[in-house]
């Protein structure tokens, strides 16, 4: 079971859909090649479970909180892409 700062691959998922943690080069740097593939895929996961959950139509503040937690979803998705490129990491891109 890999873990990042003391924490599952799959909390962390759900804390940058929340937004508490925001995915950057400086977060990626110390995690190996085995880490940054989990992190993606539970990344993945996350953001088809977003996805798959029942649209709230009518409720203006849902659709905002769905709409930023797939952005978040998204953009962390592509800055893990462009990192692993850089170091290389052919099974991402």
């Amino acid at each position: 079971m890999i873990s990042l700062r003391g924490k599952s691959l799959t909390a962390i998922s759900k804390d940058i859909a929340d937004g508490y943690v925001v995915v950057n080069p400086l977060f990626l740097k110390p995690l190996d090649e085995e880490a940054l593939k989990g992190l993606y895929q539970q990344i993945m996961k996350v953001h088809s479970a977003v996805r798959g959950e029942k649209f709230p139509f009518g409720d203006v503040n849902a659709i905002r909180q769905r709409n930023m937690k797939l952005q978040r979803l998204h953009t962390s998705l592509m800055i893990i892409r462009t990192f692993a490129k850089d170091r290389g990491i052919k099974q991402l891109y």
